[in-house]
């Protein structure tokens, strides 16, 4: 039995210039959109990608509105409809929080296809870069969540990391937020990436690696849930699972759909050129 440690003393607030304030979560997002564009870029100029570098700059307008307006609409139909349906201008009040991965990932996707069909590009040949460059953002994303102390997990002394988190009554918790950043963040970019620069054969099949991002992401996000304390507004949705496992379960099948029909480049290329 532990009794848990006390949650460090950490200022959701990065920065006061004036009347500007800059959250650590606001960070989250600026340095992993723009740690994802630089690493993206390096990835085009090593293995002559069709998503050229120039492509890469032009789209980092697109993803970023797909995250945004995506995470955003995610939160509002999967986590909260009824109480943004009585309250519509809440909508957009983003800086009291409220977005959603799975949201930002629709987002994200609708923003790939359009581009793609616009540049004339393989879309799953974007979403393979997209899928290594991914867990950077996800990493910071749930540092902010632990900065913030919020998303934290279920009550616990089985463990001896268990902390105590202000606002969640005396018991000490999972910093489930950590869990999150590990598995989603540095384990999920390790093994995408290790993929990439090392194994030529799956970097050419195109759809492969973001299938495998679907799928691991969703394994990762399904087992933490079950130290994350569940939302309180929501509980859990079916039998055990929370609305967060429930959102993984179809994003893991598409990612086996898109993993078994993923085919190499040069196969692709004899199919358009016959057509």
């Amino acid at each position: 039995m532990y009794s848990g440690i006390p949650f460090p003393n950490i200022d959701p607030i990065a920065l006061h210039l004036g009347i500007i304030v800059i959250r650590w979560y606001s960070l989250a997002y600026i340095f992993g959109i723009v740690g994802a564009w630089l690493l993206a870029r390096k990835m085009s100029e090593r293995t002559n990608s069709v998503f050229t570098v120039l492509k890469i700059d032009d789209f980092l307008i697109w993803v970023t509105l797909g995250i945004v307006l995506g995470g955003r609409l995610g939160y509002v139909l999967f986590y909260n409809a009824h109480y943004f349906y009585e309250n519509p201008l809440q909508i957009f009040a983003v800086w009291r929080g409220g977005m959603s991965f799975h949201g930002g990932l629709l987002g994200v996707v609708i923003a790939t296809v359009l581009f793609a069909r616009q540049k004339k590009i393989s879309a799953l040949a974007m979403g393979d870069i997209l899928a290594c460059v991914a867990p950077i953002g996800l990493f910071l994303g749930r540092l902010s969540n632990f900065a913030n102390a919020e998303l934290y997990g279920r009550i616990t002394h089985a463990v001896p990391w268990a902390m105590i988190f202000p606002g969640a009554g005396k018991e000490p918790r999972h910093p489930s937020q950590l869990y999150e950043a590990g598995l989603e963040g540095v384990v999920l970019f390790c093994i995408l990436n290790t993929l990439w620069w090392f194994f030529p054969k799956i970097r050419n099949r195109n759809g492969f690696l973001f299938g495998l991002f679907l799928i691991l992401y969703g394994i990762f996000r399904f087992g933490v849930e079950y130290t994350r304390e569940p939302d309180l507004h929501l509980g859990l949705i079916i039998s055990s699972l929370s609305m967060g496992q429930v959102l993984c379960i179809p994003m893991i099948l598409i990612g086996v759909w898109i993993l078994s029909h993923s085919s190499p480049i040069h196969k692709l290329n004899k199919i358009t050129e016959k057509e």
